[in-house]
């Protein structure tokens, strides 16, 4: 889940890229319109940057396993057909 500095902060942002008739939207307008953006954004199942960041971790260390074991395979391999 989005935290909540992390939503102000992208309702700002929309903010700033609406038309200057919808920046005079009274106070639960703003609120209204930084809901619906969470709502949005839960959605769309994103993660965070550090949750992908640390499962980018995980699996290069998979890969790396992965290409390990394939490496000894090769070699037991190479190994039965002498």
């Amino acid at each position: 889940m989005f935290n909540p500095a992390f939503i102000e902060e992208a309702a700002k942002k929309l903010a700033e890229v609406i038309p200057p008739g919808f920046a005079e939207l009274p106070e639960e307008g703003k609120k209204q319109l930084q809901l619906n953006l969470q709502r949005a954004l839960e959605r769309l199942e994103m993660v965070s940057r550090e949750e992908f960041e640390v499962q980018k971790a995980v699996l290069a260390k998979t890969r790396a396993k992965l290409e390990a074991l394939e490496a000894r395979v090769n070699e037991l391999e190479r190994q039965v057909d002498l």
